[in-house]
């Protein structure tokens, strides 16, 4: 190559910014090795397998001919071309496709790999089954305790007014020791001693809140003809029997 002139025109017409030649020698060398592929690409020769392949896929493409014996027995009994197999032409047209087993795996394989997808699919649509049940059970135990919950607060509510409403009345009455200890709401700064007595004497802390309601409004009933449902002091007994709906929340509703 001829040295370049530095001081000449068409050197200093060429662009110089930074960068510039470092791309056009990366696109060169691109160039270069994508027409390098191509080359031998063409000059490659064949496999002998890809020559079999090109020449099976060349004779089955093309139609029977006369020199074949089996195509011209079938025209010697009156079999033309086109025409569907049988007396009544009710057989196939198309001759039954070849399947080339090309690779060297065993007879079944491809079944018993196909199987086994078939399982796998299977035991993960399982899996997915039973994670959808495990949330749908969650989610149903979280909503009836969110219901319990809020239905034992409910009847805290009911037994913390019964029992104020006792003490009122009891009091009216000059009743000043409550029947038992917990038909009264008990103040909070009464000593430890106290409350484990309270404890030993009673059984309270064996009952539920829902049982203490229930001996609670059975007592209001009883002895002070009082209903918390209605929130009404009834005369007598027969008063509140023919007056009242019944000696529960779901009675009133």
């Amino acid at each position: 190559d001829e040295e370049e002139d530095y001081m000449s025109d068409l050197f200093i017409q060429q662009d110089v910014r930074p960068g510039l030649p470092m791309v056009r020698r990366v696109k060169e060398a691109i160039q270069k090795e994508e027409k390098q592929k191509e080359a031998n690409e063409k000059n490659r020769q064949k496999s002998i397998k890809e020559e079999e392949k090109e020449r099976r896929d060349l004779v089955l493409k093309s139609a029977l001919g006369n020199e074949n014996k089996g195509f011209a027995l079938l025209q010697k009994m009156g079999y033309k071309s086109g025409q569907a197999l049988g007396k009544s032409g009710e057989g196939i047209v198309e001759p039954i496709p070849l399947n080339i087993k090309t690779g060297l795996s065993g007879l079944g394989h491809e079944e018993l790999r196909k199987r086994k997808a078939e399982e796998k699919l299977e035991n993960y649509r399982q899996k997915l089954h039973m994670k959808k049940q495990a949330n749908e059970q969650a989610a149903d135990q979280f909503r009836i305790r969110f219901k319990t919950k809020q239905e034992e607060r409910k009847m805290e509510g009911d037994l913390r007014k019964s029992q104020r409403a006792c003490q009122q009345l009891d009091m009216q009455k000059d009743i000043n020791v409550p029947k038992e200890t917990w038909f009264w709401i008990q103040p909070e700064e009464e000593d430890k001693q106290d409350e484990e007595d309270k404890e030993d004497e009673g059984t309270s802390s064996d009952l539920s809140v829902s049982e203490k309601l229930h001996i609670l409004t059975a007592y209001l009933r009883g002895e002070h003809f009082y209903c918390i449902w209605c929130g009404t002091t009834y005369e007598d007994s027969e008063d509140l029997s023919s007056n009242c709906p019944g000696d529960s929340a779901a009675d009133h509703d």
